[in-house]
């Protein structure tokens, strides 16, 4: 684990795979869709594999699908500025839903905008992969416990 220190990822990309594995195996277990790609302080690249079954009616993916991915995003962001707080939950998240996503891998770039002693609030901005349009914006605040 690295140091906290300002501006320093508490997390590599290799250890954040790690530690998500053990306290989120429902979502980090082998052969599941959510990837770190990337992590620094207060900020991550998240991508979801793309599954048939994310589709909804139309050929669209779903919006408890991306939302579930921004929700992961900031989470992941706000491990990268704090280290260990698995316990850090969401207590609001609001998202746009801007464009049909395409049925491929989607990417959420993420980064924090505050980051305290008891709040953690960010965005995630999600779109296709080989598209740079955003098919969706999400905000959302992280409720930190005590340490």
């Amino acid at each position: 684990m690295r140091s906290h220190a300002r501006h320093t990822p508490a997390f590599t990309v290799e250890e954040m795979t790690h530690y998500l594995e053990d306290v989120f195996p429902e979502v980090m277990a082998k052969g599941t869709n959510m990837v770190v790609e990337a992590v620094g302080y207060g900020s991550c690249i998240i991508r979801l594999k793309f599954r048939a079954g994310q589709l909804r009616p139309g050929g669209t993916i779903s919006g408890p699908t991306m939302m579930g991915l921004a929700d992961f995003s900031i989470y992941v962001a706000v491990l990268g500025a704090l280290g260990k707080v698995p316990l850090a939950v969401t207590t609001n998240l609001n998202i746009n839903f801007l464009k049909k996503p395409e049925p491929a891998d989607m990417l959420a770039e993420c980064r924090l905008f505050k980051i305290g002693k008891r709040l953690c609030i960010g965005e995630a901005m999600i779109h296709s992969e080989g598209h740079e349009d955003p098919v969706a914006h999400a905000t959302a605040t992280y409720s930190v416990p005590p340490r």
